[in-house]
């Protein structure tokens, strides 16, 4: 087997997405991940352990024990050397939620290097923590066109979330890290995931996703990680041990067991995003689609050059604004309102009323989250079933706003001939 530049091994992506940060199970004697709960181990000599005590605090990795929890773990280790294989990057470092990985980015600044900027829309939590004044950390908020005039010789990160939470707008990964010279480029890669997108080639330095999403991919483990350079990582397991942010195990062997099927998931639910977005088009109650599938949403062809496919996540705007979007998520019977994204089902919610809440409403309204968003992360659903509990939800919103309006749409639906059913190809991963 032939190895990269980083140590990983560079056979296909579907392949290492099953067995990457597994390769010391058959030296174990084992076939299934290991779960180790330790939260302290045996020291054997004294003055060794002071040495690697010492070389842990370092950010460093030294062999032998582990000596606590806090300082490491081989399941979580188990879990950052798989992600780091397939970002492409040298390491990984595992945090307790995708805030806490972030959180950490940000107190690994030097000192005088605590400027940001960063391009909105983010995810509403990340955009509340850089305008907090919890970290002591000054932001600037820019458009991707304006990144090289925003920068500063104290700023130390640029931060950009592509496709954009929660409008799945693009962004250009590669002009961004170009404007942005020697400065850092950290993006949030948590709707596209290694699957589809590779932040590192195309130039950012840091990759960082919330596991709880798409990588656990079943709605019952939490955590977040940072792909980077060795020289960053140690940064990060130097506050990760200062501040105690550690990944649970448990959720480590379950982040880590959904990377099996990531690219079988990701792949399915594109597929039916991409459908569903077109049968949104044509529903009265909807007045803008947002999907990578759509030239609207990717005018610069960013979908085959710098992502491989489109995604799950869509967003639209309604016709009848709040009201609208209220009655669409209160009529839902199979979709589920709810926070998150990522899951094997499928998650409708209102982000200016949940996830964006926290944005004042003036930068919320700037970078699109407005009252008639709603944002879907597609699950694994059939895409029939879906488009029946979306179309009846839109009908009621319809209903519910322009009431006279749905009469006469509704007769001439039932008037028009029934649309033959939409082949659908199914790909090997």
């Amino acid at each position: 087997m032939g190895r990269n530049e980083h140590g990983h091994n560079d056979r296909r992506f579907s392949t290492r997405a099953v067995h990457a940060g597994r390769e010391d199970l058959r030296g174990l004697g084992v076939h299934a991940l290991p779960l180790d709960l330790s939260t302290t181990y045996p020291v054997e000599d004294l003055d060794g352990a002071g040495e690697q005590l010492d070389a842990w605090a370092r950010g460093e990795q030294p062999a032998g024990s582990p000596i606590y929890a806090r300082l490491h773990n081989p399941t979580v280790g188990r879990f950052e050397t798989a992600i780091a294989d397939l970002e492409g990057t040298p390491c990984a470092v595992a945090f307790a939620s995708g805030m806490g990985a972030l959180t950490a980015v940000l107190l690994s600044l030097a000192p005088e290097r605590r400027h940001v900027v960063a391009v909105r829309p983010l995810y509403g939590g990340s955009d509340h923590l850089l305008c907090s004044d919890l970290l002591g950390i000054d932001v600037t908020w820019a458009a991707p066109a304006d990144v090289a005039h925003a920068i500063e010789a104290r700023t130390g990160l640029v931060i950009l979330e592509t496709p954009q939470n929660p409008t799945s707008t693009l962004v250009d990964i590669a002009a961004v890290a170009a404007a942005a010279g020697n400065v850092p480029v950290l993006v949030d890669n948590t709707f596209a995931t290694p699957v589809l997108q590779r932040p590192v080639a195309h130039g950012a330095a840091m990759v960082l996703h919330s596991a709880t999403k798409a990588i656990g991919g079943h709605g019952d483990a939490m955590g977040g990680i940072v792909a980077c350079s060795e020289e960053v990582a140690a940064r990060l397991r130097g506050v990760r041990i200062a501040t105690g942010g550690v990944l649970h195990p448990m959720a480590a062997w379950q982040l880590h067991r959904g990377l099996q099927t990531l690219p079988l998931r990701v792949r399915a639910m594109q597929r039916t995003a991409s459908e569903l977005a077109l049968r949104l088009l044509e529903h009265p109650a909807v007045e803008r689609v947002h999907h990578a599938s759509l030239s609207s949403t990717d005018p610069d062809g960013l979908v085959g050059r710098q992502m491989s496919g489109p995604g799950s996540i869509l967003a639209l705007e309604l016709v009848g604004g709040f009201t609208a979007a209220r009655t669409l998520l209160g009529s839902l019977q199979l979709a589920t309102h709810a926070v998150s994204l990522g899951s094997a089902d499928t998650l409708v919610q209102h982000p200016a009323s949940l996830t964006h809440r926290v944005v004042d409403a003036a930068s919320r309204a700037a970078s699109g989250v407005n009252d008639s968003l709603v944002r879907i992360s597609v699950g694994l659903e059939h895409v029939d079933d879906l488009w029946e509990d979306l179309r009846a939800g839109l009908d009621a919103a319809v209903e519910a706003t322009h009431p006279a309006d749905a009469v006469a749409w509704e007769e001439d639906r039932e008037a028009a001939p029934a649309p033959e059913a939409t082949p659908r190809v199914e790909h090997a991963s």
